[in-house]
């Protein structure tokens, strides 16, 4: 089978790879369609450490073709999603306190084992979700990262119904955290970006207003758009510096921030005014099982669109190479039903 491996120049080869055989609770998975994250490429590089020889993809969604040993929570035919938590240990604090992303033995796809951009993938069968009869697949590669993450992350941010959201970056995830946000939540959302047809982007996906930042000062901005108050809270999909600390910045007293975006830099962090204004920074990891059903939930609803585009696995590296000079609007997938 056809598998997009990493290589050790940084770059990533496709080629032929055999499958081992099949584990007690694992399944084999025809692979339909895998989105490409910004993690890939973080996974290609090797921000995380060299993985060398890993097949990558955590955005696959396909159908079960083969069922090992102790398999009962699926069937032959069932499509299911190919996540980044291939499984977790089950057993420690965060398993067993509906936090399982922070498992400390959590098993990644595409990172710390094979993933989903090869023809076929093997899953732990009880961390497949199904995917609803009413979510176009292709759309759906995107809710099992993308989706599911900026889900979780709106949902930790405590906003409510009426109240004022910034998201920062209106890329893969950032336009579906706005679609989440504004149709799921109920919120006011301002998206902001450096890029004029991302911003219009997220006016199509929902945003009642849009900053660029280069262009004008997104402090000012908020506090025009709140009567001077500041916004309730922030979600930072982008990957630089600078948009974390302007997320900081535009939020008033008590806001949460949440982080979702993975830049190798730090963030600059005003201590006296985070503990005199009460404001939360808080880290959002992906999305448990149930996150990832609730956000395919609305999905399926209509409530959430992904906009995607359909490449071939041949493509991997150009699509790389688009995506850190900034060019890709919404979300690639690679087809792997053609």
């Amino acid at each position: 089978m056809k598998a997009a491996i990493v290589t050790k120049d940084h770059k990533v080869s496709v080629e032929d790879k055999q499958l081992r055989a099949l584990k007690h609770g694992e399944a084999l998975v025809q692979t339909e369609y895998c989105g490409v994250c910004h993690t890939d490429l973080h996974v290609k590089n090797a921000d995380f450490g060299d993985v060398t020889g890993t097949v990558l993809g955590h955005e696959g969604i396909g159908k079960v073709i083969e069922l090992g040993e102790g398999v009962t929570s699926l069937k032959i035919g069932d499509r299911v999603s190919i996540a980044w938590m291939f499984e977790s240990c089950g057993t420690c604090e965060y398993c067993n306190t509906g936090r399982e992303t922070l498992c400390r033995t959590v098993k990644n796809a595409g990172y710390t084992v094979d993933g989903a951009m090869a023809e076929q993938v093997i899953v732990s069968a009880d961390y497949a979700v199904k995917i609803p009869d009413n979510v176009d697949p292709a759309a759906a590669s995107s809710v099992t990262c993308a989706g599911v993450t900026t889900y979780k992350a709106v949902k930790v941010s405590n906003i409510k119904p009426g109240q004022w959201i910034g998201v920062f970056g209106i890329g893969g995830l950032g336009n579906l955290a706005v679609q989440y946000a504004k149709h799921v939540f109920g919120a006011k959302v301002v998206a902001f970006d450096i890029s004029d047809d991302k911003l219009a982007f997220a006016k199509e996906m929902g945003a009642d207003e849009v900053v660029n930042s280069l262009k004008e000062d997104p402090v000012a901005r908020a506090k025009e758009l709140t009567d001077g108050a500041g916004l309730d809270a922030t979600v930072i999909t982008a990957v630089a510096k600078t948009p974390f600390n302007q997320a900081i910045d535009v939020v008033k007293a008590g806001a949460t921030v949440v982080a979702v975006g993975l830049p190798v830099d730090k963030m600059d962090l005003d201590i006296p005014r985070l503990v005199l204004d009460g404001i939360q920074v808080v880290g959002s990891l992906v999305g448990t099982r149930q996150d990832l059903k609730e956000a395919l939930q609305f999905a399926g609803e209509g409530k959430v669109v992904p906009k995607v585009q359909l490449r071939k696995l041949e493509e991997i590296n150009e699509i790389f190479e688009e995506m850190e000079a900034g060019t890709i609007t919404g979300r690639m997938v690679i087809d792997f039903t053609k």
